[in-house]
């Protein structure tokens, strides 16, 4: 029987908050003594800020945090790796120009006689990553080698700082299946040495391929935390996005859209990004995309709007070849595309409402051809109006409007270039009811004109209730389409959960 005692880090009741935003409720997290521990969520669920939260990055506004049975408040990272905390993320945060050597030992590199001594430092350096099976030139800059083989040093360096607590964040995202294997091994042989491991990752087959436990948040709570081996994959998948999914929706409008597809997608994809699919679209018609984070959503979303270049594969509208080789290409053919990042990749905070609202539209006809003001002001006053977004007027600065507004500016902005093909990702995500029910209606209102739509949501049941058909991602690549009877939120989990063809154990 474990006890509190086999805990190497325990944090309890842990807050974080930041203006208008509670990103961590009085969170709990136990890591024991040699085991390997997921930490799982979707976008926003807190994974990130309980992490800065135990590694100093953050501190936090609440809750305690003992580590070895002591007490622990980091003041930054380097006072987490001091007390025992080391962090290895996705983007290698060593120096690609320096040698292996010098990046495991920077900062604290062996000296004699005032001087780097470079021949003990080397020497130490084969020592160190021959504990982990790693023979190369330790000599040659880290930028030589493979990321794999960065992660591994990556690994060694804050192992050898810190050695009580090891977080990987999102470790294997750039790694093939041989390379992960290689870093399960190591994983696994830290872990037989008594090294607590907090594992960050949106694959769920590693995480069932190395994780003792799993821990899920949602919206900065902790929904609970199982043993991996006793926990089905559909319900882990059901604690990620928030319900048991036992209510069946299914809205009339949803039933199959007659003619032929206006917009036909074959073997379209580009390696690393996608496997190569298939996709039809009718006029009329909101293709709903489902998945977890990491599925390949936002993907197929950037490749049919031409943000990343396909690299196999055709696209015809109503029977034509077309090119989407850039976001200007997709534009004339009248596609339109809400990112799922509006404060980064959405909206330009310092300009007003009627300049975010105008930009696409200013970019179609191009820069020296400008809209002039009154009309500027035409289109703004239009789709403030219609879309009922909350502003003192045009001139606001868009950053000043809440996200629910800022969501609807994006939609005016693409509104405003009469689009036929509208590509919406995470669309309600992050705002209020209000603004959520609104952009909804807008949705069906779109459909009901003749507007094709393709929808990427994490709200299922959403997505079943205004969709044609659904399309669902795993693994970077589409491996189901529902529609008609087959269409429901229950049948949509199971096809996410399912693994090479058959359900999840």
């Amino acid at each position: 029987m474990q006890t509190s005692s086999d805990n190497i880090l325990s944090a309890t009741r842990i807050e974080k908050g930041f203006p208008g935003t509670k990103a961590l409720d009085r969170v709990d997290f136990h890591l024991r003594r040699g085991e390997v521990h997921a930490l799982l969520g979707e976008n926003g669920a807190g994974k990130s800020t309980l992490i800065k939260c135990l590694t100093g990055a953050y501190r936090r506004d609440g809750g305690s945090m003992l580590l070895d049975g002591a007490e622990a408040d980091p003041r930054d990272t380097f006072d987490a790796q001091r007390l025992g905390i080391g962090t290895v993320y996705q983007e290698v945060n060593l120096l690609p120009n320096l040698t292996v050597a010098e990046n495991l030992f920077l900062g604290r590199q062996p000296r004699r006689f005032g001087m780097v001594d470079t021949r003990t430092m080397n020497r130490k350096a084969r020592e160190l990553l021959a504990e982990y099976e790693l023979d190369i030139d330790v000599t040659r800059d880290l930028a030589s080698y493979s990321v794999a083989i960065q992660q591994v040093v990556a690994i060694a360096r804050a192992v050898d700082l810190s050695g009580k607590v090891l977080i990987l964040d999102e470790p294997t995202a750039s790694l093939d299946a041989h390379e992960v294997e290689m870093l399960f091994r190591i994983v696994r042989r830290l872990k037989e040495r008594g090294l607590g491991i907090i594992f960050i990752t949106h694959f769920l087959e590693q995480v069932y391929a190395i994780s003792d436990r799993i821990t899920v948040l949602r919206n900065g709570q902790l929904v609970g935390t199982r043993n991996a081996a006793d926990l089905d994959r559909r319900e882990l998948i059901a604690m990620m996005i928030g319900r048991e999914l036992a209510t069946e929706i299914h809205s009339a409008h949803s039933d199959a859209v007659a003619g032929e597809p206006r917009y036909r997608f074959r073997n379209f994809g580009r390696r690393g990004k996608i496997d190569p699919f298939d996709l039809d679209v009718r006029a009329g018609e909101v293709v709903g995309m489902a998945g977890l984070l990491g599925s390949g959503r936002t993907e197929t979303a950037e490749i049919l709007f031409g943000a990343h270049r396909a690299d196999s594969g055709t696209a015809e509208i109503d029977g034509r070849s077309v090119d989407l080789s850039s976001p200007r290409a997709a534009i004339r053919q009248k596609f339109g595309f809400c990112p799922e990042d509006r404060k980064t990749a959405g909206i330009v905070g310092d300009l007003s409402v009627r300049e975010n609202i105008v930009l696409a539209l200013q970019a179609r006809r191009g820069w020296t051809r400008p809209i002039p003001r009154a009309e500027q002001n035409r289109l703004a006053d239009h789709y403030i109006r219609a879309l009922d977004i909350r502003t003192a007027d045009r001139e606001k600065p868009i950053r000043l409007l809440s996200g629910g507004n800022q969501q609807k500016a994006i939609l005016a902005r693409w509104l405003a270039t009469e689009p036929e093909l509208l590509i919406l990702d995470e669309p309600t995500r992050g705002i209020d009811v209000g603004a959520h029910a609104e952009i909804i209606r807008l949705i069906e209102s779109l459909r009901e004109k003749g507007m094709s739509l393709i929808v990427i949501s994490s709200e299922i049941e959403e997505l079943v209730a205004y969709s044609t058909r659904v399309v669902v991602l795993r693994d970077h690549a589409h491996v189901a389409e529902l529609d008609g009877a087959q269409l429901t939120a229950h049948r949509i989990v199971e096809a996410i959960a399912a693994t090479n063809g058959r359900e999840a154990p």
